[in-house]
């Protein structure tokens, strides 16, 4: 098409393509980047001007999941419209919302809006890696003020050595599944899951990565050169000799507040410790105050002093923080750079949850709940990767007390969402196998108290909900937020551990780290600098471990394993395997025969494709009665077992007694008493309970059985009860009987319930 600019390479064996200039053409920029035939369009919108009121950066970024991409229509009957965004479409969002956010210009107060829209997807490239390269190549056309381009890569470890950019197949076999974004140098953000990596080769794998990066940012340049970029006309106003004197004049009050914040601020911050976050509010508020009175004392009215306490103190702060950080090794609440906070655990705390767990790391407190239930509540998940199920979640909440604050509640926020879904990466690898604990399991994490790292909280409390609920987790988890302390150029800077609420300021990060004694689990991080270089990502690995091994103390000292018992409020699962072939016998006809099982035993049953059978209920005994009724149906009968079953059909020549759940066998009038029998009803009526032994079972699976012999019986021998007196019949008819008998006369019966 004419004006449509493509440009491509080949990126680790596959074609990486982005084009622009055919779709979207009223947006500032959109492209369209493709890898394999998975493809992302980008577009980037900047408003015109700037919005009134706002005290942030506005920047939206929106991905959004198409089910077209993918060939699939919607399962809903009533709904085929995607609905509300699937909860993995709101952590890919984030990603990349973390990864190219640091390089924009935070004073910035234009609305800038980044919408991903998935178009086709090949169930092989991951198309959250095509969005996060189509990001950044929509942004370097865009014409915002953004200092990029950046790239991002997915890294594997498969035998030993990293796999990039690796298939879903191949993911489903690492033991590593890492996202870094940045330049060939710097890390702007990682995304990671692991089976306890360890350091070192973690450290690896995110250097290997950006490695990679550089075909993708050259061929973002290369194209940012070869096309028209939008320039965004700021339009000066023209201004009066009245307006240009009130600029001044703003702009000698700013130089007038910042003085005095460079002469108080340190001696108001730091001439004692802050412990809790209340006193340091207080400290701020003071700083706040007494330059407010300094101001008015040199004659400045009300509306001027707000605006430059709003414009000076929060950047006068975190520059006195960083310096004493860097310079003097001081923190404002006296701890030293490498000490956690407080810490405490308990968990018994609740009467009659399933399991609980309270963990609190300061003024950090974070309740977790678990819930255990059957198979047959696992999530069903319906999205561009297929239908799949989930046994094993973890939910979070994030009220306004937990910050002392008052605000409605709106529902789930995504930042619920990542802050739930970050704790569930880190404990699922260490979650038993459905085999070993056949369970759907939920936790739900409540912020009691936030002031640095509820996530990590929930983690550790979710960890101690687990061993308090009797789940078997492989290992305790536990997590930490590492800080940083740096200047604007990068020349000197400092790495922290647990990080609170001043300390996470600008040159900041946020690089939170998860896992068990032996490797890390999950890492999340986010940064306020332009990039972290190799050093400081070792070092935060280096100080997130040893934190990490601290709390996995406080947590085994407080719970040292998994209960051996689950709460007497949990339902008792039992788990075995039976044929697949025989999945059939114990459904029945139209779901005759379990829906029977559920009713009489009040039970649920779950049965996968592989023959996996979860018998869950609250009453021991009636899932006792479920799982043996449902083994004797698929149990194969051999010769010479006795069972006691009823009497269910009477023929001329025999009777047919149930063995088991709908198998049933014959016992031939000469085969129910020591002496001959002249008819099978002078002898046994349907409804009898008579004791058998298994004779033989025939090349047609038929079960014929005997009464001699078996003691249980002798009661009805006593009298002779049935006994032929003269003529033919018992024992004498046996020749006529086998005749009828091969003839194919006697009925045949399937004893397999269908």
């Amino acid at each position: 098409m004419k004006n449509e600019n493509v440009f491509s390479c080949e990126w680790l064996g596959r074609t990486l393509t982005i084009k622009t200039g055919k779709l979207a053409k009223q947006a500032d920029s959109a492209v369209t980047v493709q890898y394999g035939d998975t493809v992302v369009l980008a577009t980037v919108v900047q408003a015109k001007y700037e919005r009134e009121g706002v005290d942030f950066f506005p920047l939206m970024v929106e991905f959004e999941e198409k089910l077209y991409a993918a060939g699939i229509i919607k399962g809903s009957q009533w709904v085929k419209r995607e609905g509300r965004p699937s909860d993995e479409s709101v952590l890919t969002g984030r990603m990349i919302d973390r990864s190219i956010r640091p390089l924009f210009d935070d004073s910035v107060r234009k609305d800038i809006q980044v919408v991903l829209t998935t178009l086709s997807v090949d169930q092989e490239n991951d198309y959250d890696i095509v969005g996060l390269i189509a990001a950044s190549a929509a942004l370097s056309i865009s014409g915002a003020d953004w200092k990029g381009p950046i790239g991002g890569i997915r890294v594997g470890i498969m035998e030993d050595k990293f796999v990039f950019n690796p298939t879903y197949e191949q993911r489903e076999n690492s033991s590593l599944d890492l996202i870094v974004a940045g330049t060939e140098e710097k890390t702007l953000m990682i995304e990671a899951g692991g089976k306890e990596v360890k350091e070192d080769l973690m450290y690896e794998a995110i250097l290997a990565g950006q490695k990679e990066l550089k075909p993708v940012i050259d061929l973002i340049k290369e194209m940012a050169s070869k096309v028209e970029i939008k320039k965004h006309e700021e339009k000066e106003q023209k201004k009066n000799v009245d307006e240009q004197e009130a600029e001044k004049e703003k702009e000698e009050l700013l130089k007038k507040a910042e003085a005095w914040l460079g002469q108080n601020v340190n001696q108001i911050l730091f001439n004692k410790e802050y412990y809790t976050k209340g006193e340091r509010k207080l400290a701020v508020e003071a700083i706040k105050d007494q330059l407010d009175e300094y101001l008015f004392s040199e004659g400045i009215g009300s509306d001027h002093r707000k605006f430059a306490i709003g414009k000076t103190v929060q950047k006068a702060i975190d520059t006195e923080i960083t310096k004493e950080i860097i310079e003097n090794k001081r923190r404002v609440d006296g701890r030293d750079i490498e000490d956690i906070r407080n810490l405490e655990a308990d968990v018994d705390i609740l009467p009659r949850n399933h399991g609980a767990g309270l963990f609190s790391r300061g003024e950090t407190q974070v309740l977790t709940v678990a819930t255990l239930g059957a198979a047959g509540l696992a999530q069903s998940l319906e999205g561009l990767e297929g239908n799949s199920k989930k046994t094993f979640m973890h939910h979070y909440n994030f009220p306004a007390f937990s910050v002392g604050e008052t605000r409605p509640n709106r529902g789930t926020s995504r930042r619920d969402i990542g802050h739930g879904a970050l704790a569930e990466k880190a404990l699922e690898p260490m979650m038993p196998s459905k085999e070993d604990f056949p369970y759907t399991i939920r936790l739900v994490s409540e912020t009691l108290g936030s002031n640095g790292s509820s996530s990590m909280g929930a983690t550790c409390a979710s960890t101690l909900a687990c061993m308090h609920a009797g789940i078997p987790i492989k290992k305790p988890v536990a997590g930490i937020a590492i800080g940083l302390a740096s200047y604007p150029d990068m020349s000197s800077w400092q790495v922290i551990t647990d990080i609170q609420d001043l300390e996470d300021g600008k040159g900041g990060m946020d690089f939170k780290v998860t896992g068990t004694e032996d490797g890390i689990t999950a890492i999340q991080l986010d940064t306020k600098t332009d990039g972290l270089n190799a050093e400081i990502v070792k070092e935060a690995l280096r100080q997130a471990k040893t934190a990490r091994l601290k709390i996995l103390k406080v947590i085994t000292d407080t719970i040292p394993e998994p209960n051996k018992d689950l709460s007497p409020y949990a339902p008792r699962i039992t788990s075995f395997h039976i044929d697949p072939e025989k999945i059939r016998e114990v459904i029945g006809t139209g779901g005759k025969v379990i829906n029977e099982i559920i009713d009489v035993c009040d039970v649920q049953i779950d049965i996968e494709d592989d023959g996996l059978v979860m018998v869950c209920g609250n009453d021991a005994e009636g899932a006792a009665k479920a799982v043996k009724w449902i083994q004797d149906i698929v149990r194969e009968i051999e010769a010479g077992e006795i069972f006691t079953g009823k009497v269910v059909r009477m023929l001329d020549f025999g009777a047919f007694v149930e063995l088991l759940p709908g198998r049933d066998g014959m016992v031939h009038v000469s085969e129910m008493a020591p002496y001959r029998v002249g008819k099978p009803s002078d002898f046994v009526s349907e409804g009898d309970v008579v004791t058998v032994r298994v004779k033989e079972i025939d090349d047609q699976g038929r079960v014929n059985l005997t009464m001699k012999g078996l003691k249980e019986n002798e009661d009805l021998w006593k009298e002779e009860k049935g006994k032929q007196v003269g003529g033919f019949g018992g024992n004498g008819g046996n020749g006529g009987f086998r005749k009828k008998f091969n003839n194919g006369d006697r009925p045949k019966r399937n004893f397999k319930r269908q």
